[in-house]
């Protein structure tokens, strides 16, 4: 496909954020794109799951309908009102709207709309601005989500016209897409961040809401085709779904004897917690939290298992 055509397409992306330096080597750009197969219990970006806009609400921002009512007049379906001094909003019809009119109407930005429809051309214009610090760094631009791959004719438009502008590239995958996109993604991409939640798929379904076979064909696949592809397999370690010595072992084991192959287990942590209010749904996994400790063992035993433990 041409650069005029790549440049063109379109994508749903909620957010771009800059200067990151963890999700891939050097300082980076993390374009957030709409839309996961998997449903994770304590996923940290609930607004990335569904691939539309969609619309939520902050209350706390709110100036209240006494004193402000931009937003009851600019929406199209008169779905918000106010009743006992406070909004009354009903989301029904937002997926047709995606939300937009009402946010843009509120001057506190109580009302948000997670996620624009933006070109490839759009979103290099914000991740160029940035190219001096990526030749610096060694860093460059990582598309993430939910699960980039998941708009595939966006991603590879995205990731083949970085490259043409020489910015390098990482992915941030779920691995649960057709083969053939990330075969397709692969070629363009200097680096993958690859998720492995659990080796056990019926845990997994618990956890994630669907099974992990086509995640783990996916990764074998990845790490077989593309011997000399960098693959920093990630583990987060949640609390009642994977925290368990024996799983990571069992990701040890399922690593062993790839070279290409680097391994970070991450702690859990409740960031992210707050958008489910916004969005009108219940954090799934409660109060739950991490002992001290747990992540850094589960690192030690996954390298010991490996191994590519070196002495304490």
């Amino acid at each position: 496909m041409s650069t005029f055509e790549d440049r063109k397409i379109t994508g749903v992306v909620f957010n771009i954020q800059k200067y990151s330096v963890h999700d891939g080597p050097g300082i980076r750009t993390i374009v957030f794109t709409k839309g996961c197969p998997l449903s994770c219990r304590w996923c940290s970006n609930p607004e990335s799951q569904s691939p539309r806009p969609q619309m939520a609400f902050n209350p706390g921002r709110c100036i209240s309908p006494a004193k402000c009512v931009f937003c009851i007049p600019a929406c199209p379906h008169g779905s918000i009102r106010a009743e006992n001094g406070a909004l009354s909003i009903d989301c029904t019809h937002c997926a047709a709207c995606e939300g937009i009119a009402c946010a843009r109407a509120c001057p506190a930005q109580s009302l948000i709309a997670y996620g624009k429809v933006r070109t490839v051309e759009d979103v290099l214009g914000v991740v160029a601005q940035d190219a001096i610090f990526y030749s610096r760094s060694g860093g460059g631009m990582t598309i993430s989500g939910g699960e980039p791959l998941l708009q595939k004719d966006f991603a590879l438009a995205l990731l083949r016209e970085a490259r043409r502008r020489r910015i390098k590239t990482a992915v941030e995958t779920c691995g649960c897409v057709p083969w053939e996109t990330l075969e397709a993604a692969a070629p363009y991409l200097n680096n993958i961040l690859f998720d492995v939640k659990h080796t056990d798929t019926e845990r997994h379904r618990w956890g994630t809401g669907v099974g992990n076979e086509l995640i783990l064909s996916n990764l074998k696949k990845l790490l077989e085709t593309f011997p000399d592809k960098p693959v920093l397999v990630r583990t987060p370690v949640v609390p009642g779904f994977n925290d368990t010595m024996e799983t990571a072992r069992e990701i040890g084991r399922l690593l062993k004897g790839y070279v290409n192959v680097s391994y970070e287990a991450l702690p859990y942590h409740r960031l992210g917690t707050q958008k489910y209010m916004f969005l009108g749904r219940e954090y799934p996994m409660g109060d739950v939290s991490l002992p001290a400790g747990v992540a850094q063992r589960f690192q030690h035993v996954v390298d010991e298992e490996r191994g590519v433990n070196e002495a304490l």
